[in-house]
């Protein structure tokens, strides 16, 4: 498969690890903040060199990116944060032009088994309101969006679970927060990949459920696996969607050896 890595910071080059250890080739890296082997934007030319393309870039690239990709209909993995807003306009895109686009905010395999488990939780606390449920993410001071991806589909995860939770509130509160609301809160600092924790909590005891990144390698293989399992499909993909069927697959392997 020839792959198209469409931006090159510190997430474009794990996945140049991944992909190129997974036997595949790069036909191009696109980074206008990069230099020295990389091409500035996207463009028609290098869509002709490739299979597929993985982007983690910038939020405001995503439409114009969106549109590229449904014109060459080239599958693209996105891992881009930060533009809920134009979801609805870029799956128009994508299926008005029969094209093939997978999203998601976290790729880690382990991120969301850690997103089955505190769902769970949510839902076995939902009859006992004796015990709150909140959560917190930390990452690296380099981070542009608060909170992150990740803590966001956390919470949509935990509001679908638990009755007593309606709306999120990610912002510093001074005042009593509300029965109803779940709390998440954003640290940033260091060189942190990413940590997110769910507390549920009473009176008499805190149980705890964390995810922690050791490093973007989880991140990249994820978003190589969504690439790989994309080729031959066509439609607008969340990231959930394919895990639930990797996932599945990976069972059913696993009870026929």
């Amino acid at each position: 498969m020839k792959v198209l890595i469409v931006g090159y910071g510190s997430m474009g080059k794990e996945v140049e690890k991944v992909l190129l250890s997974r036997g595949h080739e790069i036909a191009g890296r696109i980074d206008p903040a990069q230099t020295g082997g990389v091409f500035p934007e996207l463009t028609d030319e290098l869509m002709g060199r490739a299979d597929a393309a993985i982007e983690f870039a910038l939020p405001q690239a995503v439409i114009p990116h969106a549109k590229m990709y449904a014109r060459n209909h080239i599958p693209a993995v996105v891992g881009t944060t930060g533009w809920d807003a134009a979801r609805s306009e870029v799956k128009t895109i994508i299926e008005g032009s029969g094209g093939t686009y997978l999203w998601g905010s976290n790729f880690s395999i382990g991120a969301h088994i850690f997103f089955a488990l505190a769902e769970q939780a949510a839902r076995l606390i939902n009859p006992v309101p004796e015990y709150d449920i909140l959560a917190y993410e930390i990452h690296h001071n380099r981070k542009k969006d608060s909170p992150s991806g990740t803590a966001l589909t956390l919470g949509e995860r935990i509001l679908r679970a638990n009755d007593r939770k309606k709306t999120i509130v990610t912002e510093r509160l001074d005042r009593a927060i509300e029965p109803s609301e779940l709390h998440i809160a954003s640290v940033r600092g260091g060189s942190i990949p990413g940590t997110h924790t769910v507390l549920i909590d009473s009176a008499s005891d805190t149980i705890e459920i964390t995810h922690r990144a050791r490093n973007r390698g989880g991140f990249a293989l994820g978003a190589v696996f969504a690439a790989e399992w994309l080729i031959g499909k066509k439609g607008f993909f969340s990231v959930e969607e394919f895990i639930e069927d990797f996932m599945h697959t990976m069972t059913v392997k696993g009870g026929t050896q």
